[in-house]
């Protein structure tokens, strides 16, 4: 039997490594969710990876119910796996940059589009194409919400001061014994019962040991606010933001 909290627990430390402050980030992308749509929504976990999302919507909201969609066959079986005893949560394998990808989804529309960490996998043409598919599946008066790397170049010198303070504070816990992200894929790799899937997921996107996982691009919070009008949402603002990220937030 593989104890798939057990990788789940793995993944959620590697990302820490990366994100401290992941699950501040959560809570407000949870919170916006209850004040916009309230404490029961349809949930769609776009490029889900292992399913983060989808676990804090259903632990905070009890009568939430959830669909997560990704590409990645190996994150995807950590997921099916996690979650394989809970009626509240699927998974569909889907491409997002396939313009038909919607129709894998089982409902046409959702109350809440929730992403994180995962959409500056794609470059700026395809995420405006997404943007607005995005705009047709957020119900009217629904929300979506994107938190990712969104840089501010305004401000170099704290920019320079900020990749400094986190060099270091990355290399003390990495000398402790952290995962990074090569790292953690090379235990997906040689885990039995995720070694195959980690062969398709390298056929797809590569193999994290041989270098950067993300040929995508990085754009600031103003980029993704004009993005998300010019696709259809009513408004759409910052909620959150730390200096290197920020959690956008779209009303349909």
């Amino acid at each position: 039997m593989t104890d798939w909290q057990a990788w789940q627990d793995s993944w959620d430390r590697q990302q820490e490594w990366y994100l401290p402050d992941r699950e501040e980030r959560f809570r407000v992308m949870l919170d916006v969710v209850e004040a916009v749509v309230g404490d029961k929504p349809r949930v769609l976990d776009l490029a889900c990876g292992t399913g983060s999302i989808s676990a804090r919507v259903l632990r905070r909201f009890p009568g939430a119910a959830s669909t997560g969609v990704d590409l990645d066959p190996a994150l995807l079986t950590i997921a099916r796996g996690s979650f394989a005893n809970e009626e509240r949560v699927s998974f569909v394998t889907a491409d997002l940059t396939d313009p038909d990808w919607p129709a894998a989804l089982p409902h046409d529309s959702y109350d809440a589009v929730l992403t994180a960490t995962a959409l500056h996998w794609l470059r700026g043409e395809p995420l405006r194409a997404l943007y607005g598919q995005l705009a047709g599946l957020v119900r009217p008066g629904g929300v979506f919400l994107n938190a990712d790397h969104m840089p501010d170049e305004s401000t170099p010198l704290l920019n320079a001061a900020e990749r400094a303070y986190t060099e270091a504070r990355r290399a003390r816990e990495k000398a402790a014994g952290i995962q990074d992200w090569a790292d953690w894929w090379r235990a997906v790799a040689e885990a039995p019962e995720l070694a195959e899937r980690a062969v398709e997921r390298f056929a797809i996107y590569g193999n994290p040991a041989d270098g950067d996982h993300s040929d995508g691009e990085v754009h600031p919070v103003a980029w993704h606010t004009d993005a998300l009008r010019t696709a259809g949402f009513r408004e759409a603002r910052t909620a959150w933001r730390s200096l290197t990220d920020a959690l956008v937030v779209a009303l349909r």
